[in-house]
C-alpha cells in the first residue's frame, strides 16, 4: 500500500462519513433487510460513494461490501485480492442517534486482512493500518499520529470492549476466567479502534458478526501490536462460503 493509495482511501472513507452525517440530520426512514437488520438511505448512500470510488480508483481489484450484491462463492473463491467494505457499521447506533458508528473498508490478499481504514464520522477521526504498515489515527486536518495497543499497568484492571447493543451471554463466561477487569461498552467497529489506540486492553466477541464487520478492524488492531484470532488462537477465515463470522478475541494482552 503505497502512500498515495492510503490518502486516497482515507479520502473516500472521509467522504463516505460526511454523507452519513447529511443523512443523520435529515428525516430518514429504517427498513428491514431479509435478515432482520435494520438498513437506511445513509447505509446505501455510503456504499455508493466507496463502491464508485474504488471502481475507478482499482478497477481490477472486486469489492464485496454488505450493501451491495454479492458475488457467489463460486466467483469469489478465486480471488487473490479484494475489498471489503461495511459502509456503515452500526446502523442500530445510527439510528439511535448515538454517534457510535464508523465506515470501514479493508483490502484482503489471499483472504488475509493486509489494510484497513475505519472512519468515525462523528469525531472526524480516520484510523487506519496494517501488519505491515503500522496503525495512526487522523483528527480532521492533523497529521497522521502513531498509534499501538498498550497492555494494563500494574495494579490497573483488564479493560474489556463490549457491544452496547448486542448483549452477549457467552461473555460472561470468558470473563470469569480474567484477573480484575471493567467494561467499556461501546458501539460499531469503534472498539477496535479502541484497543488499538490502547483505551482498552481487550475485545473478545461470541455474538455473531460478519466478515465486513471486522476485517478492517483486525488489520488495524494488528498494525498496532495487537492480535485478532478465534478463540482457540487460529488464524480468522476470511471470504468462507458464508460469509457469517465466527467467535474472535482481539487483544493487547
Amino acid at each position: 500500500m503505497q502512500h498515495a493509495d492510503i490518502l486516497a482511501l482515507c479520502g473516500v472513507a472521509r467522504l463516505a462519513g460526511q454523507e452519513i452525517l447529511r443523512v443523520a440530520e435529515t428525516a430518514f426512514a429504517v427498513d428491514v433487510k431479509a435478515d432482520d437488520s435494520p438498513v437506511t438511505q445513509a447505509d446505501r448512500a455510503s456504499d455508493a460513494i466507496i463502491r464508485q470510488a474504488l471502481t475507478v480508483l482499482y478497477p481490477d481489484i472486486p469489492i464485496l461490501s454488505e450493501e451491495s450484491g454479492q458475488s457467489d462463492y463460486a466467483v469469489r473463491k478465486n480471488w487473490k485480492r479484494f475489498w471489503l467494505v461495511d459502509p456503515l457499521d452500526g446502523t442500530k447506533e445510527f439510528i439511535k442517534r448515538n454517534g457510535e458508528f464508523t465506515v470501514n473498508i479493508a483490502l484482503l490478499e489471499k483472504n488475509r486482512p493486509v489494510f484497513g481504514v475505519i472512519q468515525v464520522p462523528t469525531q472526524d477521526a480516520i484510523y487506519y493500518g496494517g501488519p505491515m504498515h503500522g496503525a495512526f489515527r487522523i483528527s480532521g486536518t492533523d497529521a497522521p499520529v502513531p498509534i499501538a495497543v498498550r497492555r494494563p499497568a500494574p495494579g490497573e484492571p483488564v479493560l474489556v470492549g463490549a457491544s452496547r447493543s448486542h448483549p452477549d451471554a457467552h461473555l460472561d463466561a470468558y470473563l470469569a476466567a480474567l484477573p480484575p477487569h471493567e467494561l467499556v461498552t461501546a458501539g460499531s467497529a469503534y472498539k477496535f479502534c479502541l484497543l488499538a489506540q490502547g483505551t482498552i486492553h481487550l475485545y473478545p466477541r461470541f455474538n455473531p458478526t460478519m466478515e465486513w464487520d471486522t476485517a478492517a478492524g483486525q488489520a488495524i488492531v494488528e498494525g498496532a501490536g495487537g492480535r485478532f484470532t478465534a478463540p482457540d488462537g487460529s488464524p480468522f477465515p476470511y471470504n468462507k462460503p458464508c460469509l457469517k463470522n465466527g467467535p474472535f478475541v482481539a487483544t493487547a494482552l
